[in-house]
């Protein structure tokens, strides 16, 4: 079986002329992105980097960053994953951006594209929005994931500068897990971007809570932080979960990271793939 990648973004020539990725040249200088990239990579090209890196699915992020009333917020339809679904179904799985300023809408839409399209899980960009996960606005989404029975994925840690005019509060600490596993013991809550530079408070919420994950992606595996790896390979092995957030992180590179890291054949496979499978409901298939 191959990995799964567990937040990956659509970065076609679509995307990046419609701007419809929320950064900035400045931000990709920062990350040092190939600037032959910078233009997009099509999906034929990116499923051969899959298969060359020995990713066999990944979970395409229907993006809503921030209330599109505000200047530099951006979204990517669920139209589009929904498509590169339709013309990959054994690579790519969708996952359902939220934005909680739509309200009933919102949670509407988000019905229909797990119970219509086949979206596996949620996604919320806290920072987007200014709205820490424990906010009273977010908890009717949490409540819709737990009755269609899907997880939910959001940021937690920083922000960044994606774009110099506009700068985002760093608002999703991952103690604010806490409230909402709480409130919500039977939602499945992933913090991704691994929570640094607070990643021991991370642990401590995927310690403390059955239902809290950890998603690894923004962050070259070479550079995870020590605790981190120490807790996928013992106590946490049930916890953690491999992604990218391509194009922060290449799929190659991350893979190649990944089986240099001194932990054990069972931690990796969970960390890769069995993780993955279980939390999101996975099916196993053949490809890479």
């Amino acid at each position: 079986m191959g990995a799964i990648d567990i937040v990956c973004n659509l970065f076609t020539e679509r995307e990046v002329r419609e701007k419809r990725t929320g950064i900035e040249d400045a931000f990709l200088d920062q990350i040092r992105f190939p600037s032959d990239l910078r233009d997009g990579v099509s999906l034929d090209d990116y499923v051969a980097r899959m298969d060359r890196a020995g990713i066999e699915r990944s979970l395409l992020v229907a993006v809503r960053g921030g209330d599109l009333r505000v200047r530099g917020s951006f979204e990517v339809p669920y139209a589009y994953v929904r498509e590169a679904c339709e013309r990959y179904p054994d690579r790519f799985s969708g996952l359902a951006g939220i934005d909680p300023t739509r309200g009933m809408a919102g949670l509407r839409e988000l019905d229909d594209a797990v119970r219509e399209h086949g979206f596996v899980g949620a996604h919320f960009y806290p920072h987007w929005f200014e709205l820490p996960p424990d906010h009273a606005r977010v908890y009717p989404y949490y409540a819709k994931c737990c009755e269609l029975d899907i997880p939910i994925m959001m940021q937690v840690g920083q922000s960044l500068i994606y774009q110099r005019d506009r700068r985002l509060r760093s608002v999703g600490r991952p103690i604010c897990l806490d409230a909402v596993a709480c409130d919500f013991p039977e939602l499945k809550l992933l913090g991704i971007h691994i929570g640094i530079p607070w990643t021991d408070e991370m642990i401590a919420m995927a310690w403390k809570h059955e239902n809290v994950f950890i998603g690894t992606d923004a962050h070259a595996p070479r550079h995870w932080p020590e605790a981190l790896v120490r807790y996928l390979d013992s106590w946490g092995r049930a916890k953690v979960l491999f992604g990218t957030d391509w194009p922060v992180i290449d799929p190659e590179r991350a893979m190649k990271e990944v089986e240099a890291l001194e932990i054990r054949p069972e931690s990796r496979r969970a960390l890769l793939s069995e993780n993955a499978r279980r939390v999101f409901g996975l099916p196993e298939t053949s490809a890479a």
